[in-house]
């Protein structure tokens, strides 16, 4: 074979591979879609997930199949995905736990970044620092004057260790050089019952859980957690907007493939889910749980979980947290 016959050769080869690829993405999906959720049925996770592939089984004409899969913190769900085939039949729903698991638990059993393929992040949650009304802070200036005169004096609660309530406290605490001390609990309904009844100070939980009890006057908002405020509370400021430029902290969903799933395939599920999470439906569905829709390209949601991977571990190291 000469040299312009084997050019030629490799040339259709390749051709036929894309053409290939683009014929599957171009039929794709022609079965279910397994869509693994990592918590309990009836879970916010849950929740979004099935708003999410509902509307997708109507757009894709197939059916969308939510198998819940909770267990270790969303670690077994998570490992499901990343063993089963890169063909575009099986998603999953994951967390911002996704990005502080890395530096928060041992051996994973799969890679937080390589054994996946982003398809989007679907929605992003602020949280409200609380402070009960004996706290004689009324903002985030005056918690960390008053933090510095207390040394260790002040508590915080949060829904549990490694919690993002926990991590968000600390990365102030390191921020300002602060020292305050973290009382966990097991979820955020016992703690905002002691915050409220003033046996901790301090508390971040959802903007919809907190909120009723700063309008009730019984704790005090002292900032959102975010990096803009917040649209469900747009009164209260940010973190970053009382002295903090770049503090932003965030809950978020998302949705992942396994590795080599193909590239036309993440992209038509990004087209599909992105235009669903931009329907005035699911605004409204999000914002009833002081959440906003997000969908971004999935090199934009690569580079979001690597840089959550990043902030958390430095916090977790500094704070030297471990899983509960």
């Amino acid at each position: 074979m000469t040299i312009i016959h084997r050019a030629v050769a490799i040339t259709l080869i390749a051709c036929g591979s894309l053409c290939a690829a683009a014929a599957q993405a171009q039929n794709y999906p022609t079965r279910a879609i397994r869509f693994i959720i990592p918590q309990s049925a009836g879970s916010a996770t849950d929740t979004v997930a099935r708003m999410i592939g509902s509307r997708l089984a109507e757009k894709f004409g197939q059916p969308v199949v939510h198998e819940n899969r909770a267990g270790a913190g969303g670690i077994i769900g998570v490992e499901l995905t990343a063993k089963a085939a890169a063909d575009g039949y099986t998603i999953a729903i994951v967390s911002a736990t996704h990005s502080v698991n890395p530096s928060l638990r041992r051996n994973l059993p799969y890679d937080s970044i390589t054994d996946f393929a982003p398809v989007t992040m679907a929605t992003a949650q602020p949280y409200v620092m609380l402070a009960h009304p004996s706290l004689p802070a009324k903002n985030v200036r005056e918690l960390v004057a008053l933090a510095r005169m207390r040394p260790g004096q002040i508590n915080y609660a949060s829904s549990g260790a490694g919690t993002l309530g926990h991590l968000g406290f600390e990365l102030l605490k390191t921020s300002a050089s602060i020292n305050m001390v973290h009382v966990p609990y097991k979820g955020i309904v016992p703690a905002i019952t002691d915050i409220v009844g003033g046996h901790v100070s301090l508390l971040y939980s959802t903007v919809v859980s907190g909120m009723p009890q700063v309008n009730a006057g019984k704790l005090r908002a002292l900032a959102v957690s975010s990096a803009k405020r917040a649209q469900v509370a747009p009164g209260v400021p940010t973190v970053a907007e009382s002295g903090f430029p770049g503090y932003d902290v965030s809950g978020w969903y998302g949705i992942l493939a396994p590795a080599k799933t193909p590239a036309d395939i993440i992209n038509r599920l990004n087209t599909e889910i992105v235009a669903i999470l931009r329907s005035p439906a699911a605004a409204e569905r999000l914002a009833a749980d002081g959440s906003e829709a997000v969908g971004n390209t999935p090199e934009q949601f690569a580079a979001h979980i690597k840089s959550e991977i990043a902030k958390w571990g430095k916090v977790v190291k500094a704070a030297g947290i471990t899983a509960d």
